[in-house]
């Protein structure tokens, strides 16, 4: 982990998941937590040495491995928590996250880890899309979902906290087929990302960059590939069943996943990428003999 300061008021700790932080005079802003209180102790440890305040938390959206040490610094600190609407009921009660990733069932035990379920946050402030004060200091919080159902990301200063609305390209083909939950969804964030004038901007995982552009252009060429990849797989199959989709999916892109977390975790992503293919009418779907099945749906161009 390494401190970075991008601006007078700006800053982040760099990590397998970016911490952000703002100050202006005696507020301190604490955008993300962490996996786990050891992670995020390193952080406080940081602020204590510099002398710099931490007065508000801010999560961006409701993932183990962002929230993970929120509960440690409410212990440490009378910090003020922010939380966007729909994520904040997960942060509160983090056993939804293994709950929605096993179908609705009663998690099993192995399911009940740091990396699905964080312990639970006290959530002081719910906030949506649109100008925002964390303290006085001046906010715009973007909605960019596709990742997490209502993820936000914050700029401040110029700078742009994205969370998981992009990758680092070492992220995207570290895990192959990123997780995400609806394709379509993901995509128009990552188009409206582009949109969004920024002096930088740092995703949730991977560089800082000064001009984010083409990294955003290149997750949006990934998860084309995916979706393009899947679509041929499909026509090419004629029929198939969701479970044998997922299965020859992984073994495409040479996906391990032997534990159930991490399946359940791949499972999402490769359905992500059929809601995507579904929503633009390029695929059919129906329940037959109890399966649920996939079809191409033919275009012109098809025929």
């Amino acid at each position: 982990m390494s401190f970075h300061q991008l601006n007078d008021h700006c800053y982040y700790y760099h990590s397998s998941v970016n911490i952000g932080y703002v100050n202006q005079g005696t507020r301190g802003v604490l955008i993300d937590a962490g996996i786990d209180r050891s992670s995020v102790k390193k952080v406080l440890k940081e602020l204590k040495k510099r002398e710099l305040p931490l007065t508000h938390l801010f999560i961006t959206h409701a993932h183990a491995d962002h929230y993970g040490g929120a509960a440690y610094i409410q212990e440490q600190y009378d910090v003020h928590t922010i939380a966007p609407v729909f994520e904040e009921a997960i942060l509160r009660n983090p056993s939804l996250e293994p709950l929605y990733l096993f179908g609705g069932n009663d998690p099993l035990p192995e399911l009940q880890n740091k990396f699905l379920q964080g312990p639970p946050v006290r959530i002081d402030e719910v906030v949506n899309e649109g100008p925002l004060e964390v303290g006085s200091i001046p906010v715009e919080a973007f909605l960019l979902p596709g990742h997490s159902y209502n993820q936000i990301a914050l700029k401040i200063d110029g700078i742009l906290y994205a969370a998981d609305s992009y990758f680092s390209k070492d992220t995207l083909h570290k895990h192959k087929i990123p997780y995400i939950t609806d394709a379509s969804m993901t995509i128009e964030s990552l188009k409206r990302l582009l949109t969004i004038p920024c002096k930088g901007a740092l995703p949730g995982h991977g560089e800082y960059e000064e001009d984010p552009c083409e990294t955003i252009e290149q997750n949006i060429v990934y998860h084309q590939k995916l979706l393009d990849w899947l679509r041929s797989y499909i026509k090419e199959a004629k029929a198939v069943t969701h479970e044998e989709i997922v299965a020859d999916m992984c073994a495409h892109y040479d996906v391990q996943a032997p534990q159930l977390s991490q399946w359940l975790l791949y499972r999402t992503a490769v359905t992500a990428y059929l809601v995507g293919l579904k929503k633009a009418a390029l695929i059919e779907d129906c329940i037959v003999d109890n399966r649920w099945m996939f079809y191409p749906l033919l275009h012109t161009e098809d025929v």
